[in-house]
């Protein structure tokens, strides 16, 4: 990788980091606007359904117009366009946040979080080949596993500094007396950031990257049925990963679960996405070039490592890190299923589904601290799921494979669907705290997933051991 590279890949990865602070955000901003605007668990949650439905709409559009063009669009304008093209609608998305918060109208607020999210399905599209292209093709997946680490700290930080912007210090949060005005101070900055990201893509010497793959018309990718499965797991992964959390605000204002405010939400919101660092910093070593001995102990360290940081960052928020200390154990269980796993994908997804069902019916079945730290270790059993389900999914598909990637991506869908599905079901006599049962099925459906895929690969031939593992 030239030296040049270097400052064109660190670049390109700060839009990695805004992907997953404004997503992680959502946590804390989703129970401010349902006591706000006096919504219902259901209407609180149409934040995530307009965010992630964004990325839905973002991806069928491109396929769209590329079925009907008969050209690939990104192909068309390279990468680097789509990427200056998908921030330049992040930066009309953000800016729309201002007015729409002046006008005190919470459907609007919803149009500016969609108008963001459809960019970021251009940018995503786009960047993660982009960030292979910078360098030896050889070294893409290192590349993309840094980019995903700066991912993950995007979403720890995230609720840490939504919360700052919206209630101030700790010491002075009453969110009783928050003004949601305080947020368009946030999104002018983010407005700013990624225009001058944009300018500066303008102006750099990045190179003109393009696929040089044909557009395949219909949907031929649909005949492997690793696929259509593996679209499904995708649906139901990222469904149950953005759920958990979006829920979670309502959950803590419960009596049995502390009976927090929207003030006092950011260490576990900041936790819960914090778990997926933890899982995909430890999953990032398979990739380094250790010797057995040496990796062991990485699998073991670097788990508490990022435990620590996230214990740090929410110390210097001001938060009260002693009481997420015992989930030391949960990172621990952690640490035991990557072990388990064995680095083989079919084997590391059900294990790690196994104990997500097992977390979930914790959760399901006890309260306070126990129930709390059972639900948010979702988060760590998430955590490498989906370069599983990827890898797993386009197996075999050949020359479909990029056809077949795209219909994964779309998928990102269930992020949309899932969560308000759990809020009309907190909103009725269900309850708040028995409306995660939703987070079981998901457990359930990627265990099975992982079960029904092995064999439908050995019957086409294909050694799942040795599948490499997508890039996230």
């Amino acid at each position: 990788m030239q030296k040049n590279s270097h400052s064109q890949l660190y670049s390109l990865i700060v839009v990695f980091f805004f992907w997953g602070f404004i997503a992680a955000s959502n946590g804390i901003f989703i129970p401010f606007c349902k006591a706000h605007f006096q919504l219902s668990q259901f209407q609180s949650q149409l934040i995530d359904f307009t965010f992630y439905g964004g990325y839905f709409i973002g991806s069928v559009i491109l396929f769209l117009l590329s079925q009907i063009s008969k050209v690939e669009i990104l192909n068309k304008i390279g990468y680097k366009k789509g990427i200056i093209f998908g921030l330049l609608i992040s930066v009309v998305g953000a800016l729309a946040i201002i007015p729409s918060v002046n006008a005190g109208s919470f459907p609007l607020i919803l149009g500016a979080f969609f108008i963001v999210a459809l960019g970021f399905s251009l940018q995503q599209t786009a960047a993660n080949p982009f960030v292979i292209a910078l360098g030896n093709p050889t070294t893409g997946a290192h590349r993309l596993n840094l980019a995903g680490g700066i991912n993950s700290l995007g979403t720890t930080l995230g609720p840490i500094i939504v919360s700052y912007f919206l209630f101030g210090s700790l010491e002075n949060a009453d969110a009783s007396k928050t003004s949601i005005e305080s947020i368009k101070e946030l999104y002018l900055i983010v407005a700013g950031i990624f225009a001058l990201m944009a300018l500066y893509f303008s102006f750099t010497n990045l190179p003109h990257v393009k696929s040089d793959e044909t557009v395949e018309q219909g949907i031929p990718a649909l005949k492997y049925p690793q696929l259509w499965m593996g679209m499904i797991a995708i649906f139901m992964y990222v469904g149950v990963e953005v759920t958990i959390q979006s829920n979670m605000g309502a959950l803590l204002k419960l009596p049995e679960f502390g009976g927090y405010d929207e003030a006092h939400l950011s260490q576990f919101i900041s936790l819960y996405w914090g778990s997926l660092m933890i899982g995909r910093w430890t999953g990032a070593m398979s990739i380094f070039n250790l010797k057995s001995t040496a990796k062991n102990l990485a699998l073991i360290v670097v788990p508490f490592i990022a435990f620590a940081l996230i214990l740090f960052v929410n110390f210097l928020h001001g938060n009260d890190v002693t009481e997420l200390y015992p989930y030391a154990f949960c990172v621990a269980i952690l640490i035991g299923a990557n072990f388990l796993g064995k680095e083989k994908q079919a084997r590391t997804l059900m294990i790690f589904s196994v104990f997500g069902i097992l977390a979930m019916i914790v959760g399901l079945m006890t309260t306070g601290k126990i129930s709390l730290f059972a639900f948010l270790s979702g988060g760590l059993f998430c955590s490498v799921m989906w370069p599983c389900i990827f890898s797993l999914s386009i197996a075999g598909l050949g020359k479909h494979t990029s056809q077949g990637s795209s219909f994964l991506i779309m998928m990102i869908l269930g992020g949309s669907i899932i969560p308000p599905l759990q809020g009309k079901l907190a909103d009725s006599a269900l309850g708040i705290h028995a409306s995660y049962i939703v987070t079981l099925f998901c457990f359930a459906y990627l265990a099975f997933f992982a079960l029904r895929v092995k064999s439908i690969l050995k019957s086409q031939g294909i050694d799942e051991d040795n599948l490499e593992v997508a890039g996230h």
